[in-house]
């Protein structure tokens, strides 16, 4: 039996390069995208087509180009990704982390650079069959598993889950309910029409239908948490339905299925709607709901990620004083390397390694092997400076101690704080 590789203050030489090879060696669990297994067929959104004509760049072809919104969006998808590669790669240098993103996925994914071909690009991501593709992003992002967002209102996924959904090792289920939460009089029509007693006005024989509707679907997709977007004036005092569903529906549910219940905080939707998805924005918002929620609710688990850089200290703060809590990654215009790097060594700073502090929140599956490997670079990074850190003040560090400190953050807190095994 070997002996266990020890670094001290005298002996750091090569720590660096220990550290890198862990976090790009650990298994990841990716806990929030908005991948599918390929059983739900074109909801599993893949290659480099959706890759470029996805809202981070189609908001950024905007900002050069003069084509109109009606014309870009009446063109195929294969003309607005042609449009989108000439405007952001070729006419100007793709040096923005959306453009980065697509050179590092292809790059890892096997393609050539030097001399990059749009069209024999797209021949060899469409000889791929989904099966492979699937294989081929995970082993490039050394992905484990990844967890899906799964609506039980999406015309197409829905009857999935009703046909008997095999379940895939690779993806686990995340039920999600932002039409429930954040538009209850649209759509409790929509719980009417499955069969569940419901009606706008939240009776008290109402709420028990809605909370059979959550544990029906619990169950059904073999949920590991319930999740929602909110915008950035969120609050649990102002007597709306979303408060009401949230304190008498959700929590009990999640409570009695040992799940968390996962809040995305600050969205403002439709900032400029004739970009569509890529129209979104975001606002600061108050840490006052959150601290509600874990103080009054201390037998629930509540995950949190909020996407204004204004609320991260506060939110690192409120994680100290709730053990109920687990504080997640870097979401959307957060997902950016310097605010990574700043976000990662404040929370570590502030909460150690009790955090998860990346999730891809990949829409399209090869989006998944970019955000891996900028964010395994920043985490190494930030680790590095810390471990050294602890060498100056005489403690010594061991490989043994570096590979349990990855695991839990590539994963393994996530699977503890669910009390569950992957």
């Amino acid at each position: 039996m070997s002996e266990p590789v020890v670094y001290t203050r005298e002996t750091a030489v090569g720590l660096r390069n220990a550290i890198k090879q862990i976090v790009e060696r650990t298994p990841v669990t990716d806990i929030h995208t908005h991948l599918y297994a390929p059983v739900f067929g074109p909801l599993l959104l893949r290659g480099i087509d959706e890759m470029l004509t996805y809202h981070y760049l189609v908001a950024e072809y905007f900002r050069y180009a003069d084509t109109s919104y009606e014309t870009f969006w009446a063109w195929p998808k294969t003309q607005q990704a042609d449009a989108i590669w000439k405007t952001l790669f070729l006419d100007n240098s793709p040096i923005s982390e959306a453009c980065r993103g697509v050179l590092t996925a292809l790059n890892l994914l096997g393609f050539d650079l030097a001399s990059p071909d749009l069209a024999q690009i797209r021949r060899e991501f469409a000889r791929l069959d989904v099966e492979e593709h699937v294989k081929l992003v995970f082993d490039a992002a050394n992905i484990k598993s990844a967890v899906m967002t799964n609506d039980p209102f999406d015309d197409v996924e829905c009857p999935v889950w009703k046909a008997g959904y095999t379940p895939d090792s690779r993806f686990h289920a995340v039920l999600r309910i932002d039409p429930l939460l954040n538009d209850w009089e649209g759509n409790c029509h929509r719980l009417q029409d499955a069969g569940y007693n419901v009606y706008q006005r939240l009776t008290s024989r109402c709420i028990v239908e809605v909370r059979r509707f959550l544990d029906d679907w619990v169950k059904r997709m073999n949920a590991l948490y319930m999740a929602v977007s909110l915008p950035p004036d969120f609050v649990m005092d102002d007597g709306s339905a979303r408060a009401c569903l949230i304190e008498e529906a959700v929590l009990p549910v999640a409570q009695a299925n040992n799940i968390p219940f996962a809040m995305m905080i600050g969205v403002t939707r439709n900032v400029n709607p004739a970009l569509k998805l890529a129209g979104d924005s975001l606002g600061t918002a108050s840490l006052a709901p959150l601290e509600y929620l874990c103080a009054t609710y201390p037998k629930n688990k509540f995950m949190v990620t909020y996407l204004a850089r204004e609320n991260q200290h506060a939110a690192a703060v409120t994680a100290r004083k709730f053990r109920n809590l687990l504080l997640f990654g870097c979401w959307w215009f957060l997902n950016n390397p310097s605010l990574i790097e700043e976000m990662t060594r404040m929370r570590i700073e502030l909460l150690g390694t009790s955090i998860i502090p990346q999730h891809s929140d990949a829409r399209v599956l090869d989006q998944a092997v970019y955000k891996w490997a900028h964010s395994r670079e920043i985490i190494s990074r930030v680790l590095r400076h810390k471990y050294a850190d602890l060498l100056e003040t005489g403690w010594t560090i061991t490989e043994d101690a570096i590979r349990r400190d990855v695991e839990k953050l590539l994963g393994g807190n996530f699977w503890s704080f669910l009390q569950r095994e992957l």
